[in-house]
């Protein structure tokens, strides 16, 4: 099995769409009156939840009217929340395609279907004309990607120059052995944590200069406890990211804990600018 299928296969959940819809009942969620942070909860898929997309948000430079583009979008939820609050046209693309049509779903459950749109489609090729997009953006994809330098140089391929492309993911602070399973892989043969040095020499090699890095280490920590606590006492909520991770979700999220409280990786901002 490729690289690209052994991912798109650890995050395919079948009936996704039709499981959340589900989930959404029992918790006596009125979808008639949705709004876009109300899926937060579920479709944050990364360390901070909502509270790191807002606090991310800050450095990223959008403005109303932006196209934007989300690499590796999941089920949209950074997209639907930039389209929301920022005015911005955001595409979404990501290697999954349960994830995109679920994404495509509960985006026109919120309304926001004219705004934020989704394609299946690979990162390192993707299928949009250079300098199409104002600004993009990846939250959590880089560590299933083994050549970063394809990934940056096709972002820089659509970007227009001055563009920001913004970057969340897991770096590696040393070279523990990460334990798994962990949200993004089940072992090893899809996870390619690297240190900053590796994102700061790709990103120059393909065009970009660095502008913004802040490591948020004690906020991911504070946030994988509280949640864990939080679950320990009333068990998980409802509609939470369980249905994305599945049934080993409490072992990733500990897993993720520890690798964080031990030093071996960090949630990690980095903006860089196209030249």
């Amino acid at each position: 099995m490729s690289e690209a299928k052994a991912v798109a296969a650890h995050y395919t959940r079948p009936q996704l769409e039709e499981t959340i819809l589900g989930a959404m009942k029992r918790a006596g969620i009125d979808t008639q009156k949705l709004t876009a942070t109300d899926l937060a909860p579920m479709d944050e898929f990364h360390v901070g939840g909502l509270e790191s997309t807002k606090a991310f948000g800050e450095f990223m430079g959008f403005k109303p009217g932006m196209r934007v583009l989300d690499v590796g979008c999941g089920i949209g939820g950074p997209a639907r929340y930039f389209a929301s609050e920022h005015g911005v046209r955001v595409t979404g693309i990501d290697l999954t395609d349960e994830f995109v049509c679920t994404a495509a779903a509960l985006t026109r459950l919120v309304h926001l279907e004219h705004t934020a749109t989704f394609e299946q489609g690979s990162a390192l090729a993707m299928p949009f004309a250079a300098e199409s997009f104002d600004a993009a953006y990846m939250f959590h994809v880089g560590m299933n990607i083994a050549d970063k330098n394809a990934l940056f140089q096709d972002v820089a391929r659509v970007l227009k120059p001055g563009a920001k492309f913004s970057i969340f993911d897991l770096l590696r602070v040393n070279d523990e052995p990460i334990l798994y399973p962990v949200p993004w892989a089940q072992s090893g043969e899809t996870s390619f944590v690297v240190k900053l040095e590796g994102y700061r020499k790709a990103l120059e090699m393909t065009g970009f200069e660095v502008e913004h890095e802040r490591g948020r280490r004690e906020f991911g920590i504070d946030f994988f406890e509280r949640n864990i606590a939080r679950a320990a006492q009333g068990g998980p909520p409802i509609v939470g990211l369980q249905l994305l991770m599945g049934e080993k979700a409490p072992l990733m999220m500990q897993n993720v804990l520890a690798g964080m409280k031990r030093g071996i990786f960090e949630p990690m901002e980095i903006v860089a600018v196209k030249k």
